[in-house]
């Protein structure tokens, strides 16, 4: 599922997948390492969801022994958990369809 603020998509699996990997791990660079993602590629994300919402979704952590980090506020453990709740009932939903889509596939993962 994605949902769009003019051009930009505001909210994907992507930024929601980046959101849990710096909950997981307390830093953007840690988060995007973990998924495989450039940390360019992560700070452009934050910045595109964080500017779509009211409140944003990850904020700066102040450097103390270890130095800085990144923390995922309320609104983004919010947002995490409205959109798999979205997608576990449009899953759930959908059942049927999905299983007659992948039956179209060549090569379908057990």
């Amino acid at each position: 599922m994605r949902i769009t603020a003019g051009d930009t998509i505001a909210i994907g699996p992507g930024k929601i997948r980046l959101l849990e990997a710096i909950l997981e791990t307390g830093s953007l660079t840690a988060g995007a390492k973990s998924i495989d993602m450039s940390y360019r590629r992560a700070w452009i994300l934050i910045n595109e969801l964080n500017g779509a919402l009211k409140k944003p979704a990850v904020e700066s952590a102040k450097g103390g022994e270890h130095g800085g980090g990144s923390v995922v506020t309320d609104v983004g453990r919010r947002l995490i958990a409205h959109y798999r709740n979205i997608e576990a009932t449009a899953t759930a939903a959908c059942k049927a369809e999905i299983r007659s889509m992948t039956s179209l596939l060549a090569v379908v993962d057990a």
